[in-house]
């Protein structure tokens, strides 16, 4: 299993296909991931094969961090796209995630005031208020609906949390008001138990598509798996998911930006 666990509470910089140069925030422990989804295509594995012993830091850690590392970079002339909230699990899932937005801001302001803030969050801390107060400070507020059939996502998402509704999660990130992008993973191939994942046709790409609709995002990113997953039997899809999503939008004269990652260097 060649996945992969980041260092804690920040990385990089990295250079993103999505994003340009990206300097990584992460708000889980360094040893291990804490997530309330256990995707079967995490770049970091299962959430039972990364189990870990240390603590996530704290809102301090990671401003003194961040600060830390902005400085150097600025001695450096080196200038970040983007400050990316990512890593070992769901950045949202932290207890102070509000207050370290703000932190962020603030130092982002001062060292960088170009350089954009990013969240990748699956969506399930959406129904906290305070999660989406700080969400509306960042400006790419990016969250994940990988389909709306319930099978498939317990299936593939995997939600740990037995709550998990996605006609709720579509309701909350109704409350962004366009303030949102939608992250989506398309797959093709079956799994390990022989179960197929092929999220690219009809049965899953229109229902998808109707929730995009009635969410009104700024941008949706579709992506297929592009490293090591922990179930190996899995397929990148192919271009099929995204001529369909075109011909949709189209047809329902929508203006709402896709981007496939494929084509993002």
């Amino acid at each position: 299993m060649s996945t992969v666990i980041y260092p804690s509470p920040i990385f990089g910089p990295i250079h993103s296909r999505r994003l340009g140069i990206s300097l990584g925030i992460n708000l889980m422990p360094a040893d291990g991931k804490v997530c309330t989804f256990d995707c079967i295509y995490c770049e970091c594995g299962f959430n039972s094969q990364r189990i870990p012993k240390q603590k996530r830091p704290t809102r301090n850690d990671v401003a003194l961090a961040l600060e830390k590392k902005l400085k150097e970079m600025h001695e450096q002339n080196v200038h970040p796209d983007v400050l990316t909230f990512a890593g070992n699990g769901e950045p949202t899932a932290h207890p102070d995630f509000y207050e370290i937005i703000l932190d962020t801001v603030e130092l982002r302001n001062q060292y960088c005031p170009d350089a954009k803030i990013s969240v990748l969050s699956n969506s399930t801390f959406t129904n906290k208020e305070n999660v989406r107060k700080a969400l509306m400070l960042v400006d790419n507020n990016i969250l994940k609906i990988d389909t709306v059939d319930p099978e498939y996502i317990q299936q593939v998402d995997r939600p740990t949390q037995p709550s998990y509704d996605i006609n709720k999660i579509i309701d909350n990130l109704k409350l962004f008001n366009g303030h949102v992008i939608i992250q989506s993973m398309f797959l093709k191939g079956k799994t390990v138990d022989g179960i197929d994942v092929d999220n690219t046709g009809d049965k899953y790409v229109k229902p998808w598509l109707e929730a995009v609709l009635s969410i009104q995002p700024q941008e949706v990113m579709i992506y297929t798996i592009d490293r090591e997953t922990p179930d190996q039997k899995l397929e990148k899809a192919d271009g099929s998911y995204t001529d369909q999503t075109m011909m949709f939008m189209i047809y329902h004269n929508e203006k709402i930006p896709f981007r496939d990652r494929k084509s993002v260097v």
